[in-house]
């Protein structure tokens, strides 16, 4: 699944979603962190959202623009991990974040309920 394609969600929730019209219950920033510990950060993260019953959090990845023109390693691993089977049982959809809340930098995740 890439940024703003979300099988089963509707239009409205889709438009909402890109504009930054839903409410953000939790915030992980992964700034400063190796693979590793973002990949292990995001786990718990989503778990403990999807336990809780949020519905919508945000993931900072930071933009991590290079001198060199290259996007940061943790803005392409983050969209990757979540299109995970692993993932993808928690994770109904995921876009950019509106840029008042970190534009490119940030994703926000739409949580499965839990069944």
């Amino acid at each position: 699944m890439a940024h703003g394609s979300a099988p089963g969600l509707d239009k409205r929730t889709q438009v909402r979603l890109r504009r930054g019209k839903v409410t953000v219950e939790a915030r992980l920033d992964l700034h400063g962190m190796t693979q590793t510990q973002a990949y292990e950060a995001l786990g718990r993260f989503v778990d403990r959202a999807q336990e809780r019953g949020y519905k919508t959090v945000l993931v900072v990845t930071g933009k991590g623009l290079r001198g060199d023109g290259q996007v940061g390693v943790l803005r392409q691993a983050v969209p990757r991990w979540l299109n995970e089977p692993g993932f993808r049982a928690r994770v109904h959809a995921f876009d950019h974040a509106a840029p008042a809340d970190g534009g490119e930098g940030a994703l926000y995740i739409m949580v499965r309920r839990r069944k």
